[in-house]
């Protein structure tokens, strides 16, 4: 099912674009709109006539200004049904490159691994471990094989709700190994075959394999300028929702990954009442909720806008990313069709790694401790970047784990292997959209020692010095970076 574009909001999109010549200007806009994924691939562009009207150019101008696109390989075609968006193949082909970790034990000697935002353990964490042992031998008497998860734990989860301002039954709780794997048990849960899902783009990599693996047909809904702090097109969101009318939709209001935007109040009402017009499920990944790097006000947990909606949280970001610890939130109607699928995965998640969690889940000290360790890696990333790269845009988030970072021009995909030959291993934007776009955009996870971090933005430096000279396709005026 091909989606379509309003001519008003193609307007609000382009908003100016350089006008001599305009049609290599609208030309080059709208490029920058379909690589950043904000126009999805197979979206139907408006007619020529209602874009000159819109924009007030020339009809032979958006003439031109297609035709450019479609021979540069961003739209097709069709004779009798208009011009649609689509991607070069070479930066299709970005995408099939699969996320992966460099196993310390397999890295070459001096490699920086970037691709995967996975953090370390911190101290506390050791000593909960060993207060967990001190508990394990109450459990050993019994089988311990609980689906749901540990009561205990599942009461300080739905504690942790409501003092987010969202009651919470224990019996809402199941506790999973690890977000993504909550993520699979929804899908499987809620979801056949074939049915439509909509998801964020850019987005969560693993989010994306994880949805296809259980059958869906992904609908992208582009998020909005990524250097703005609106965050979310809500009005394409909303035109996304009534044209394709998904089962389940799938977003990260908090510290959004990879852009690192926290979707207000407001926007979660908005959003929310979109999703119950087309009876859309929303599956809201919170794993980055509690990595708050400043004193912003929290909204509220997206489902106290969305009662019916599935929420999926995790503490691996948080404390340590070998303690593969989840939960699902759900209303209390879905709970036994997720045990359901749950068990076609697996019968539970590791007692002991509950057990730990229970020890750390209100561990104000650890989680403060964390915090600060992201606040300043994230602070040392963005002025080594400012200082080797400042012609990189980007925005400081209030949160999570990654820098979303835009090259003044050229290929991210390019780049991205260009580096490899100097050791430093950093995920492309390709790789983040559901359709291959976004590729002038790298995501930097601030999760290493401060030296690497250094030393990966010299490394990267250096490549991008090298780099044949190219011209930006930006029109002049736009934001720069913003600290």
């Amino acid at each position: 099912m091909n989606r379509s574009l309003t001519p008003e909001h193609l307007a609000t999109l382009i908003c100016q674009f350089p006008r001599k010549p305009a049609y290599r200007g609208l030309r080059q806009v709208l490029q920058e709109l379909i690589g950043d994924g904000r126009i999805p691939l197979g979206t139907r562009l408006p007619s020529e006539r209602a874009v000159s009207q819109a924009l007030a150019v020339s009809r032979n101008t958006v003439t031109r200004a297609y035709a450019d696109l479609v021979a540069a390989g961003f739209a097709t075609a069709r004779q009798g049904a208009g011009t649609f968006v689509a991607v070069p193949d070479e930066r299709r082909r970005a995408h099939e490159h699969s996320l992966r970790s460099l196993a310390s034990e397999h890295a070459p000697e001096g490699a920086i691994d970037l691709n995967c935002a996975a953090t370390a353990a911190i101290p506390g964490i050791a000593s909960a471990y060993e207060r967990a042992l001190e508990r394990l031998p109450c459990y050993l008497g019994s089988d311990g094989h609980r689906p749901t998860g540990l009561p205990t734990l599942r009461a300080l989860i739905a504690q942790m709700y409501a003092r987010r301002g969202l009651p919470t039954d224990p019996e809402q709780i199941m506790v999973t190994s690890g977000a993504l794997a909550g993520t699979a048990v929804v899908s499987r849960a809620l979801s056949r075959p074939g049915d439509r899902v909509m998801i964020e783009s850019p987005v969560y990599p693993n989010a994306i394999e994880a949805l296809r693996l259980g059958g869906a047909r992904l609908v992208a809904s582009p998020m909005g300028d990524a250097l703005d702090e609106e965050g979310w097109d809500l009005d394409g969101i909303e035109a996304t929702l009534r044209q394709t009318r998904p089962h389940l939709a799938y977003l990260i209001p908090d510290f959004q990954n990879p852009t690192g935007f926290l979707m207000r109040d407001d926007q979660r009402a908005r959003y929310a009442a979109a999703l119950h017009a087309t009876r859309t499920t929303p599956v809201v990944d919170e794993s980055l909720q509690a990595i708050a790097l400043t004193d912003v006000g929290m909204p509220l947990p997206f489902a106290a806008h969305a009662p019916g909606a599935i929420t999926i949280g995790s503490v691996s970001k948080l404390l340590w990313s070998g303690l593969r610890v989840g939960w699902i939130r759900a209303p209390h109607d879905l709970i036994d069709r997720l045990i359901k699928a749950r068990l076609q995965f697996d019968l539970g998640t590791a007692l002991f790694d509950q057990l730990v969690v229970t020890e750390l889940l209100d561990d104000s000290d650890v989680i403060a401790m964390r915090r600060a360790q992201l606040r300043q890696r994230r602070n040392v990333l963005a002025h080594a970047i400012g200082e080797r790269l400042p012609d990189w845009r980007f925005r400081l988030p209030e949160g999570g784990m990654t820098l979303w970072l835009q090259l003044p021009g050229g290929s991210a995909t390019q780049l991205a292997a260009n580096l490899e030959t100097v050791g430093v291993h950093v995920p492309p934007g390709p790789m983040f959209s559901v359709e291959g776009g976004n590729d002038q955009w790298l995501r930097i996870p601030y999760v290493r020692p401060e030296e690497e971090l250094i030393e990966a933005v010299r490394r990267i430096a250096d490549v991008w010095s090298r780099a044949p000279a190219r011209a930006s396709g930006r029109p002049e005026g736009s934001r720069m970076v913003i600290l």
